[in-house]
C-alpha cells in the first residue's frame, strides 16, 4: 500500500467501513449455511430452498435505496447506526419468538436484507476519504468486508449442529452488538461529504445510459458472487452430499477467494482501467459457470471451478467500484445505492433460478448456464462501447481522470 495511500484518507473510517460491512454481510447471508438444517427441519422443496436464500438478497438490494437517500440526507456514521440497531432487534426478535414455518423464515429475510443494504453505508463513508486516484483501492478495501460469508460458511453451520440453528441466529447478535461499538468509536464522516440532492438529482442520475451500464455490471459481478455465496452450501449437499459443516467449508473456500481479491480488483482497475479488467472477469466467469452447468462429478472438480469463478467476481466487484467515481464523481453516495441494487437483484435471480431449476429439470444446469449468458453479455458490451465509454467519461466536466 502506497504511501501517500495512508496520508491522503482517513484509515479508521476505512476500517470501520471494513468491519461494518463484514459483519453486516455475514449475517445477510446466514441463512445459506443454516440453509442444510434448516430446510430438512421444514421440509423445503428445491424452489422454496431457493427462495429462501434469494428473499434476503431481494431485500437488502431494496433497502440499499432507501439507505442510499438517507446516507445522502443524515450522513453515513448516523444511518449506520440506527440499521444496524434494526438488524440487532431484529435477530433477538426472532430468536426470542421462535421459528416454525417457512413464512416466518421469509419473513425474517427482510430483516437480514436491511444488514445487506449496509453496502450503501460503507462505501459511501470509505469513498468520501479518498480521491479518485485512490477510490479503487479504498472501495476495494471497504467492500472487502463481502467477506463475512467467509466467517459465517466457516463457523455457523458448526454452531448450529451444536447448539440448533435458531440459537445460531440469536447468537449472531454478539460479533454485531461489538462491531456496533467498535463503529461508534473510529468512523467518522467526511469533511468532503456532499450536500444533500434534490430529488430530481435521482432521476437525473438514471437518465444517464452510463448508469444503468454500471448497474448492469454490477448486477454480474455482484450479483454471482452473493448469488453463489448464498446458494453454495446447498449446492455442495444437494449435489454431492456433503454435510453441512463440510458444505459450509467448501463455500469458505469459494468465498475467502473471492472477498480478497476483491481489493486486488481495484488496484488493477487503477492501474490497468476498469474496463479492462472487467472484461477479463466476465471471461473468467462464463467459463467457469459453463463448467458448472455441465454438473461436474466430483465435489473437488466443483470446488476448482468455482474459486475460479468466485476470485474472478470478486475482483469484478473491485473494477466496477473503480469505474463509478470516474463517471458519477459527484453522486457517488447515489450510485452506490443504485449500483448496490442490482447487484442484490442479480444475487436475488442466481439463487432464486437455481433453486427452480433444480426443482422442475432435476438439475441445477440452466441456472449456471442463464447466469454464464449474462456475463457473456456484458463481456460483449465492453467489447462493442468500450472505447466510446472511454471517450466520453473522460470528456465529463470537473472530474479528475485515472484509467478507465
Amino acid at each position: 500500500m502506497k504511501a501517500s495511500f495512508l496520508k491522503v484518507g482517513h484509515l479508521p473510517t476505512l476500517i470501520a467501513s471494513f468491519l461494518y460491512f463484514d459483519l453486516s454481510f455475514m449475517v445477510w447471508v446466514i441463512l445459506g449455511p443454516l440453509g442444510v438444517l434448516i430446510a430438512a427441519d421444514l421440509h423445503l422443496s428445491p424452489g422454496d430452498k431457493g427462495l429462501m436464500v434469494a428473499i434476503p438478497v431481494l431485500a437488502g438490494a431494496l433497502f440499499r435505496i432507501l439507505n442510499g437517500f438517507l446516507v445522502d440526507r443524515f450522513k453515513a456514521k448516523r444511518v449506520g447506526v440506527v440499521m444496524q440497531c434494526v438488524v440487532i432487534a431484529g435477530l433477538v426478535g426472532f430468536w426470542s419468538i421462535g421459528i416454525s414455518n417457512f413464512k416466518e423464515i421469509l419473513a425474517l429475510g427482510i430483516i437480514l436484507g436491511v444488514a445487506g443494504a449496509s453496502f450503501a453505508i460503507a462505501l459511501p463513508l470509505a469513498s468520501y476519504w479518498y480521491p479518485p486516484e485512490h477510490q479503487g483501492t479504498a472501495l476495494g478495501i471497504a467492500g472487502a468486508g463481502n467477506s463475512g460469508t467467509v466467517l459465517a460458511s466457516l463457523f455457523v453451520p458448526a454452531v448450529a449442529v451444536a447448539l440448533g440453528w435458531r440459537n445460531a441466529l440469536g447468537l449472531a447478535v454478539l460479533p454485531l452488538i461489538v462491531v456496533l461499538a467498535a463503529f461508534l468509536v473510529l468512523a467518522k464522516d467526511s469533511p468532503r461529504s456532499p450536500a444533500p440532492k434534490a430529488a430530481k438529482d435521482y432521476f437525473r442520475v438514471l437518465a444517464a445510459g452510463d448508469a444503468w451500464w454500471l448497474m448492469f455490471f454490477y448486477s454480474v459481478s455482484f450479483g454471482g458472487f452473493v448469488g453463489l455465496s448464498s446458494f453454495l452450501p446447498i449446492y455442495f449437499h444437494d449435489q454431492y452430499g456433503l454435510s453441512a459443516i463440510q458444505a459450509g467449508y467448501f463455500t469458505a473456500a469459494c468465498v475467502f477467494a473471492g472477498s480478497f481479491l476483491r481489493p486486488l480488483g481495484g488496484w488493477i482497475a487503477d492501474q490497468i482501467g476498469g474496463l479492462r479488467t472487467l472484461s477479463c472477469v466476465y471471461a473468467v466467469v462464463s467459463a467457469a459457470l459453463l463448467l458448472a452447468s455441465m454438473s461436474l462429478h466430483e465435489a473437488q472438480m466443483a470446488l476448482a471451478v468455482f474459486l475460479i469463478g468466485m476470485s474472478a467476481l470478486g475482483m469484478g466487484n473491485g473494477a466496477v467500484f473503480q469505474l463509478v467515481p470516474q463517471r458519477f464523481g459527484r453522486e457517488v453516495g447515489v450510485m452506490t445505492g443504485l449500483v448496490g441494487m442490482t447487484g442484490g437483484i442479480g444475487g436475488f435471480y442466481l439463487a432464486i433460478s437455481l433453486g427452480y431449476a433444480k426443482q422442475f429439470t432435476g438439475s441445477y444446469s440452466l441456472g449456471y448456464a442463464g447466469f454464464a449468458v449474462l456475463a457473456l453479455v456484458a463481456l460483449a458490451s465492453i467489447a462493442t462501447f468500450g472505447q466510446t465509454w472511454r471517450k466520453s467519461w473522460a470528456s465529463q466536466p470537473g472530474l479528475v481522470r485515472v484509467r478507465v
